[in-house]
């Protein structure tokens, strides 16, 4: 018996719309002692701005137009939909999974028709920002197995609310952000290659050190993390996660179009590109833009690529993130 394949039919994103410039941000910071400066920010990360969403604002309710966005480019409606797979690691509750809630208000967007979204799958996936590969492998599985015939995968975060504003060299690099995909069942291969892993033994460069008990909060629930581990980290997994979806697929570094990576540093994407001996102009860089939005950065990315047109159907996209765990991961991909 054949496989079945998936492949990603639409892509959608949604950003806040309080876009928050490095010289805003600096001034924020400065009211509360902290030094920084545009100039700073830009040398180390690339990062010009990011969004903030309102305080009121969950994981939730970015998500929803990421993919009714994506829905739409995909030519779809609820009634399409067999499953729900949500990146995050801020999530509206500690349960339920944001995907029900998304489920829900993606229901009552559509109205009447909405209710076709009920009763589906629907659930979380935490691996931080290799989250987005993590569910997009996830999704390709059951899809394989016939569970699913067409999936939402989601990535959705509200980092905002974790970031410690005292410590500027955390501070400065994230934001909020939703992007989504359709990824559907296929005849041909879409998905061509995937490549997950992670290491605990790397918990504590990259964590938020709190959680909930007896109605409060026990440990630190905000951002704390070793910048030059987290690098030395990234770029060694990342090459070797590349060049193994690469082999699984049977293709050479020369056959990618783009490369898609986790919108976390300029650094670390420049350093990725250079291994795999890629030039920039093939790289999807969102990051000065957006931010480190964990999650929802390789979605939003590979969104813009394809409706500023510069990546179009039937191209190969090299999707690759790392992330708090340690977690990493890539997918190869025929758009």
């Amino acid at each position: 018996m054949n496989r079945r394949h998936s492949r990603i039919a639409g892509t959608g994103s949604y950003l806040p719309p309080r876009r928050v410039t490095n010289d805003e941000l600096v001034a924020e910071l400065a009211q509360r002692g902290i030094e920084s400066s545009d100039e700073w920010i830009v040398e180390r990360t690339g990062i010009r701005a990011r969004h903030f969403a309102a305080p009121d604002v969950p994981a939730s309710e970015l998500a929803v137009p990421a993919a009714r966005a994506a829905m739409q480019a995909a030519g779809v409606g609820p009634a399409d939909i067999d499953l729900i797979v949500v990146a995050t690691s801020t999530p509206d509750m500690v349960f339920p999974s944001t995907a029900t809630i998304v489920q829900h208000k993606l229901a009552q967007a559509f109205g009447a028709e909405g209710a076709g979204l009920l009763g589906c799958p629907a659930f979380d996936v935490q691996a931080v920002c290799s989250g987005f590969v993590y569910a997009l492998t996830v999704a390709d599985a059951l899809i394989a197995n016939g569970t699913a015939r067409r999936a939402l995968v989601i990535g959705s975060e509200v980092f905002s609310r974790i970031i410690d504003f005292k410590d500027r060299t955390t501070c400065v690099l994230f934001g909020d952000g939703a992007g989504a995909v359709v990824l559907e069942a296929s005849d041909k291969p879409g998905l061509l290659a995937t490549d997950l892993h992670a290491d605990g033994r790397h918990v504590g460069i990259l964590c938020v050190p709190g959680h909930v008990s007896g109605g409060q909060v026990l440990g630190d629930p905000l951002l704390k993390m070793d910048g030059q581990a987290v690098f030395k980290l990234a770029v060694g997994v990342l090459d070797k996660a590349a060049r193994a979806v690469l082999a699984k697929a049977g293709l050479q570094e020369s056959d990618i179009d783009w490369l898609i990576p986790h919108q976390a540093n300029i650094r670390i994407m420049q350093g990725t590109a250079k291994k795999l001996h890629l030039p920039l102009d093939k790289v999807i860089v969102t990051v000065q833009e957006h931010g480190n939005t964990s999650a929802a950065s390789i979605p939003l990315a590979l969104d813009h690529g394809v409706r500023t047109g510069q990546i179009k159907p039937g191209q190969t996209l090299l999707l690759e993130g790392v992330g708090g765990g340690f977690t990493w991961g890539a997918v190869l991909l025929k758009l």
